[in-house]
């Protein structure tokens, strides 16, 4: 009897111990592939956040929406059931002011970037995400957006009439492309390979850091450099944050706080590289009228000034913070 209670005892235990351990992985989720800008990244600061966590936790990194698409991810945050996501374009479904930064030509470059992240997302944006129950831990990037199609290279935003294009979820992504000619249509990026195969959609936009990883190029003909918009990624924690423990919320929020230079840093690296690559896979390259895709996208800042309340002072502020950039 004595040794059948010490075996349920040592089951329990190691029942218990086995729950313990479980509960210090920390989940990253993210919906870029392999060798993706979001997959370098989240893999460079799993690596250091766990050099410093020791065995108090493990950032452990699902990358390719293996824990769901963005919007399934934001709701996995907001239960609890995953603990970090790496959202972009879909922070205009939290709150609106988000929307910024699909403002056509709206960021220059990674300095000014930088400047909007320190003076625009950290002071404004971070505590409007945080009332809607999301804390952003740090600001990475997403990349620079250029457009691919299957039919003909877009050089002025009238060639873009016709074109079924594949765009993230957001109203001012949708918007914007309306106002150029396009039919643009959201669908989660792990859809878009077979949408464009099978030509459901004629194209897509998305940094060459989504583009190459994705293998768009084996079912796109056309690379326009239209450079249309800089989104940032935001390093995002929901309802499990507050349960993990100070010294290993600190340790993340060091680490993540640490990779927002190095993950400009890798962008720059792998836009250069990725796109050597994709010219020499056989795609077409030109480069857009950016003047003529700027000026088509005045009605779109004029929208986003009415409809957001205070969008012109997020517009003002963050175009004044690309002077002398």
């Amino acid at each position: 009897m004595r040794s059948i209670i010490t075996l349920v005892l040592a089951a329990a235990g190691a029942l218990t111990a086995s729950a313990a351990l479980a509960q210090t992985d920390i989940k990253l989720g993210h919906v870029g592939e392999p060798g993706s800008l979001f997959d370098q990244t989240s893999q460079e600061f799993a690596k250091r956040a766990n050099a410093k966590l020791g065995d108090k936790a493990k950032v452990v990194v699902f990358g390719s929406s293996q824990l769901g698409g963005d919007d399934e991810m934001l709701k996995k945050l907001k239960l609890g059931t995953i603990d970090l996501a790496l959202p972009s374009t879909v922070m205009t479904t939290v709150a609106p002011e988000f929307g910024v930064f699909e403002m056509p030509y709206l960021v220059k470059d990674r300095v000014h970037a930088a400047r909007i992240r320190d003076e625009v997302i950290k002071p404004t944006l971070v505590p409007i995400a945080q009332k809607a129950g999301f804390t952003i831990i740090a600001t990475w990037e997403n990349g620079v957006r250029h457009i691919t199609n299957s039919k003909r290279p877009i050089v002025k935003p009238e060639d873009l009439q016709g074109i079924k294009l594949r765009v993230p979820k957001g109203v001012w992504r949708v918007k914007m492309f309306q106002a150029y000619g396009a039919t643009p249509s959201p669908m989660a990026l792990s859809e878009v390979f077979v949408a464009l195969q099978t030509g459901v959609m004629d194209g897509q936009e998305n940094p060459f850091a989504q583009i190459y990883p994705s293998r768009f190029q084996e079912v796109q003909k056309y690379l326009s450099l239209t450079g249309h918009v800089y989104t940032p990624a935001y390093l995002t924690a929901g309802r499990s944050w507050q349960n993990l423990p100070p010294d290993v919320r600190k340790a993340l929020e060091e680490t993540a706080i640490e990779m927002e230079p190095v993950a400009l840093e890798i962008a720059a690296r792998l836009d250069a590289e990725l796109l050597e690559k994709l010219k020499a896979a056989g795609m077409q390259v030109n480069e857009a009228d950016k003047a003529a895709f700027i000026a088509a996208s005045k009605p779109v800042y004029d929208e986003f000034a009415k409809q957001v309340n205070g969008g012109q002072a997020l517009i003002d502020k963050s175009l004044a913070l690309g002077k002398g950039s």
